[in-house]
């Protein structure tokens, strides 16, 4: 079940359950699409995966108890700002190397 953190990792941008804006990796670090796509040119700082738009979970009990409500996003945040000269060092390494690839 995804935790569906509430801001993203490194400039603490609000990401709530309903926001388009949110882009997570396989390990679901959360940071918020200016990010993940601008700053960080698609690759996780903390393990160097891709990234994809976060799932937005049902606000609404349509079927099975399977909404919002019954499985509520996490409230507390983890803000871990990157280190951007390691960051910088990890996109040279990957060289250009797409996320199924990595």
């Amino acid at each position: 079940m995804l935790e569906l953190r509430p801001c993203c990792e490194h400039c603490a941008t609000a990401l709530p359950p309903e926001t388009p804006e949110a882009r997570i990796c396989s390990f679901e670090c959360t940071f918020c699409a200016a990010c993940a796509e601008g700053l960080l040119a698609n690759v996780c700082p903390n393990c160097g995966g891709g990234f994809e738009r976060r799932p937005v979970r049902p606000a609404r009990d349509w079927r099975g108890g399977n909404w919002l409500g019954g499985y509520p996003a996490r409230t507390e945040p983890k803000v871990r700002p990157v280190d951007l000269d390691a960051h910088a060092r990890l996109v040279a390494a990957l060289n250009g190397l797409p996320p199924a690839q990595r």
